[in-house]
């Protein structure tokens, strides 16, 4: 921290606070990383060979790092990835670089210990090179080492890559073939303003047949008065859009061909009805009641996000709809048995979409059913119920079930998490909030009025006791 304020640095103290920023943060990163190793070294044990009976699902030691590393408790991650405050896999991948720096890249990892490298460029060396042998890494490190911190991240980067070729030619040839078993379409995020990005993997001669059709497509939209003003960038968007549609190409194609087999095809397109070939869209979307009324509102689109609801045609004018009852969600529903039917499946996954494990990210409709509370075949009737039903990924039901996780639901909704070393969460429809020891308990007790005021004070440092304020106000006029 700066003992003055930045506005009494002259620049020359400006710019060595900066540098001395980046030290601190260095070492910050690097004592975080020291940790997560220790944890790794408590948890190296194989629980198959501790005595007793292993039910499915037991933990199990995993090798998170290339060869040549020790393996850790996979069920471990789960409680590493709440104190980190992060998406279990995104502690697997962690522990995997750091165990690859320790074990594989000894002397690229001393460079990040002296603070001379960023360790996330170190990381990046250790998961490029996680699949070649034990043998041939000291070829690589010494000449990572050399470089890193001197050189641009870039050149690092490449040159770790050159490396990875020649020391292992064979295995080269054979991540070729493997990585062209590995194209793949598939789509980006959703920004802010509605649009996603397209990405494809695809060979190079594919890659340039598409980018010439979509110039081609984009030359003849260029002429139609819909498309004035656009730039080319733009046009050319809207070209790729098109190709979604393909006898819609066709069709442009030929009425731009003036040759009499163009006329012919044209008569044979407009004879045919291919409503039947569009593809089928079934779309769920979330609205508050106040849009039903009429008001301006926003809606939340499965897998697209928030959505302006003068913006959904757009998603369906050129598929099939199919319409399905509305589901009302205030409705709770609950079974007297221990699988969770469709119907119930489908109120669970409306609302909570998502991994409820704390700082979970997870957003599929293929996570599994947790009980909160384990369901006991001689127990009350109801104990699978939307309101106490969670989802979890498989790996943190699994750490939940055997490492003793506990996972207490409340009455408003919410889920208090306490791991079995005594980290407290609480997770709820604004996500994941770290809390105390005594708030678990109060949030959790027998008092009700505890219970208020616990969830009071919760509710007010997550911000969400001023949103509601906020809203009332709103919903009552300035006066309210």
């Amino acid at each position: 921290m700066l003992d003055v304020h930045p506005s009494e640095l002259d620049a020359r103290a400006t710019l060595a606070a900066i540098e001395g920023g980046v030290r601190c943060r260095r070492e910050a990163e690097l004592a975080q990383a020291f940790l997560a190793l220790h944890w790794c070294d408590l948890h190296s044990s194989d629980p198959a060979q501790e005595p007793g009976p292993r039910p499915p699902g037991s933990d199990r030691l995993d090798r998170l790092g290339g060869d040549g590393t020790p393996g850790v408790r996979e069920l471990a991650l789960c409680e590493l990835a709440v104190a980190c405050q992060l998406h279990v896999l995104s502690a697997r991948s962690l522990v995997g670089d750091l165990l690859d720096l320790r074990h594989r890249l000894p002397r690229t990892f001393e460079r990040a210990v002296a603070l001379d490298a960023e360790l996330w460029l170190a990381r990046r060396v250790a998961s490029m090179t996680r699949d070649l042998p034990f043998e041939v890494m000291h070829l690589v490190d010494d000449a990572v080492a050399a470089a890193i911190g001197s050189q641009a991240p870039s050149r690092v980067i490449e040159l770790c890559e050159a490396k990875r070729i020649e020391v292992d030619l064979a295995a080269h040839e054979a991540r070729l073939g493997a990585e062209r078993k590995r194209r793949y379409v598939g789509l980006s995020r959703r920004d802010g303003t509605g649009l996603r990005k397209v990405i494809a993997r695809v060979s190079e001669a594919d890659a340039h047949e598409i980018t010439a059709m979509v110039d081609t497509v984009a030359d003849l939209l260029a002429d139609r008065p819909e498309h004035a003003g656009l730039g080319r960038d733009e046009l050319r968007a809207v070209a790729f859009g098109w190709l979604a549609r393909p006898f819609g190409v066709l069709r442009l194609l030929a009425e731009h061909d003036r040759t009499p087999d163009s006329a012919a095809l044209l008569e044979k397109l407009d004879g045919l009805d291919l409503t039947r070939l569009r593809p089928k869209a079934v779309v769920y979307v979330h609205v508050h009641e106040a849009a039903l009324a009429g008001m301006p509102g926003v809606a939340r689109v499965e897998d697209l996000g928030p959505q302006l609801l003068s913006r959904l045609a757009d998603l369906l004018g050129h598929r099939h709809i199919r319409l399905t009852p509305v589901i009302d969600l205030n409705d709770q529903v609950s079974v007297s048995c221990y699988e969770h039917p469709e119907a119930v499946k489908e109120r669970i996954h409306l609302l909570r979409p998502g991994d409820q494990f704390p700082h979970a990210s997870s957003m599929s409709r293929r996570l599994d059913l947790d009980h909160p509370v384990p369901y006991s075949p001689h127990g009350p009737p109801g104990q699978t119920s939307t309101r106490t039903s969670q989802p979890l990924t498989r790996t943190n039901h699994r750490a939940k079930t055997h490492l003793g996780h506990r996972a207490t639901p409340l009455e408003s909704g919410e889920v208090v998490w306490r791991t079995r070393h005594g980290l407290t969460r609480v997770v709820d429809s604004a996500g994941t909030h770290v809390i105390d020891a005594s708030e678990a308990d109060a949030l959790t007790g027998d008092d009700p009025l505890d219970r208020a005021l616990a969830r009071l004070v919760v509710r007010h440092r997550t911000g969400q006791l001023d949103d509601v304020i906020e809203r009332r106000r709103m919903d009552g006029g300035e006066e309210g």
